[in-house]
Formats: structure tokens, sequence, C-alpha cells
């Protein structure tokens, strides 16, 4: 196998891995700018503004009018849904919940998506499930023990666990559901309803990128719309005072360059593009790398406690997202193999006539590439 094929092979998990290293840093960063009092909804509204300055100009350079397609009554209600679900909803969930939890207990939560995903797409028919066959029964058993991981960190703590980097370190008891139960129910409430709209927006994009095909682009639109729909959120939610808008150059400034740049202007491009070949289920499903990015990063930076009912949860859900990975992975193995079947030739590139007017595919039968 030549290295290029190898390398080739190897870009979606890649990209995947670079996604959850930057998420794990955006997780971090964002709590600790919220615990020193940023406006969660105002730092929804800086991170989709900073992504905009961030993506525009590489959409405007690389994606012409020739590549960009139309744009349609449909498309632009799915770009405003897109914008609604993951923008607006989803980030204020998110911070809502993680400043009344923690970093790393988000995290950890969150690993349900691919889960939750999973179910959204046998609903809408876009995974099939085969109980005879080993990579269905992988599938719908990750799920369940994904979901059963979950069920775990919520209903059970146990006791603080120390780690080289916490020992003698005084426990904070930095997730607030140590000190009030309710506090810790409501954050855990707004991660799930977080969860449910980001699976939805994944599954959204997944569909509206078949009909426009414009990664930069409809990125670009997507924090737009979320930039200004968050804008009159919070102006609703803070009454019109102006005080929540003044952030100085501290973490509060960090975590919407940070998070606009790297968690909604190249995660947006960067999941649309592994989703064509591998489709939602498959970029949802590699959450555990941050998840234990973030709790170790969270524990040393916020000094949050790790507790063995996480860890324990956590275990469970790693599990069964690789039971989840390993079925998605015969599936497109399968798909690969049933479309040589289809095809029953190389496909060579397309040629080019002299005139530079007209194409034509050239398609050699296997039999006689083989035979020469």
């Amino acid at each position: 196998m030549a290295f290029g094929e190898v390398v080739s092979k190897a870009k979606p998990y890649l990209a995947m891995v670079f996604l959850q290293v930057g998420y794990a840093g955006m997780y971090v960063i964002s709590v600790a700018s919220l615990k020193r009092g940023m406006n969660h909804y105002v730092l929804v509204v800086y991170r989709n503004a900073v992504a905009v300055a961030a993506i525009a100009p590489f959409a405007l350079w690389f994606e012409s009018r020739k590549v960009r397609p139309k744009m349609t009554l449909s498309i632009f209600l799915k770009t405003m849904a897109l914008a609604l679900l993951e923008p607006v909803l989803d980030q204020n969930f998110y911070y809502v919940g993680a400043n009344l939890t923690s970093a790393g207990f988000a995290s950890a939560l969150f690993n349900i998506l691919p889960a939750i995903t999973f179910l959204m797409a046998i609903v809408l028919r876009m995974e099939k499930v085969n109980l005879r066959q080993r990579r269905s029964q992988a599938k719908l058993v990750g799920t369940i023990v994904t979901v059963a991981g979950a069920v775990l960190m919520i209903l059970y703590k146990g006791p603080v666990l120390d780690f080289v980097w916490s020992k003698g370190r005084s426990h904070q008891n930095t997730a607030v559901g140590h000190q009030n139960s309710s506090n810790w129910l409501k954050g855990t409430l707004m991660l799930l309803s977080g969860c449910f709209c980001w699976s939805c927006f994944f599954i959204l994009q997944s569909n509206t990128i078949d009909s426009y095909p414009a990664e930069l682009t409809l990125t670009t639109l997507i924090c737009l719309m979320g930039a200004l729909m968050g804008s009159l959120v919070a102006l609703v939610a803070e009454r019109g005072s102006a005080k929540p808008w003044i952030i100085g150059w501290d973490t509060r400034l960090l975590a919407a360059v940070y998070s606009g740049v790297i968690c909604s202007g190249v995660a947006y491009y960067m999941q649309g593009k592994v989703m064509k070949e591998r489709g939602p289920v498959f970029v949802t499903a590699f959450n555990p790398l941050c998840m234990i990015i973030t709790a170790v990063l969270g524990s040393i930076v916020l000094a949050e406690d790790i507790t063995l009912g996480s860890v324990i949860g956590a275990v469970f859900i790693v599990i069964g997202l690789y039971s989840l990975i390993w079925g998605k992975s015969k599936d497109h193995l399968n798909q690969r193999s049933q479309s040589s079947e289809k095809t029953g030739a190389f496909e060579l590139p397309l040629a080019i006539t002299d005139a530079g007017k007209s194409s034509t595919a050239v398609g050699i039968p296997a039999s006689q590439i083989l035979e020469q």
C-alpha cells in the first residue's frame, strides 16, 4: 500500500482527533471564563462573530461563484435552522450546563451524542440496521452501553479520586452539583438538551451539504446567522444592558477567539468534509478522546474533582462508543465493496478533449486490466 493511500485513508481519523483536542481546550477555557464573570449569551455572539471573520475570507477566495451553488429558499431555511440549533441553542445550553457542573462532567456527558445521533439516523432511515449482521449488533449494543454509562454518571458520583497532579490539594468541589443538587440537576438537563440540539445539527448539516456542497460558505452563513440570532437573544435576556458586552484582555477574550476560530469555524468545515464520506455518526464517535483530555486539563487547570462514578461511567461510554465505531467502519468497508461490484470497472480520471469544452469518463473493465 502506497504512503499516499495510507495518508488518504487516515485523513478522516486525524481530522476528528484534531477537533477533539480543540474541543477539549474550548471546554476548559470557556468554563474558566464563565466562572470569572463572562456572560454566556455574549460569549455565543462573540464566538460566532470571530468565526465569521476567520472563515469568510477563505470562503470568498476558494469558493468562487462557479463552485458555490445557487442559494435557494430551501437551503436558506436549512441554514437558519442550523444556526438556531448549534450556535444559539446548543452553545447556550452547554455553557449554562458546564458552569453549573464542571468542564470534565460536561465533556463526559456529551459522549452520548453519537448514541443520540445514531438513534435519530435510524428513525430518519439514514442508518440501516440488520440484527443478523454483526456490525449492526455492534452498533446497537454500543448505543445501549453508551446510554447506560451516561445514566450511571448522572445517578452516581462516589468518592473523589486523587491523581499525581492533585495529591495534597484540598477538594474544592468545583462541580456545583456537589454543593447544590438542584443546580447540578438543572445543569445536567441543560447539557442533555444541548446534546439533542447538537445531534439534530449534525443530521441536518449532513442533509444540507448534499444540496449545498460549499462547506466554507455554509460555515460562514451558519456562524453569521448564529451571531445575529444570538445577539437578539442576548439583548432580550440582558434587557439591553451594555455591561455584559465589555470584556478585557483576559480569559474572556481568549474564550471567544479560541472557540470561534477552532470550535465553530474550523470545526463546522472539517465536520462537513468528513460527513460527505463517512456520515454524521462517524463524526460524533470520537468524543471519548475529548472527554479524557478535558478531564485531565480540568483537574489540573480548574482544580476540578474527578469522582469514581464519572470514571466508571466514562469507561462504559468509551466501550460503547468504540463498539459503535467498529460497526460503522464495517459499514464503510461494505459500502465500498458493493460500489466496486456495481461498477465492475476501474474508473480513470476525466479526460479533457483538445477543444477544452467537453469531457468523457474512460472505464476499463477490471478483467482486462488483470489480463494485462
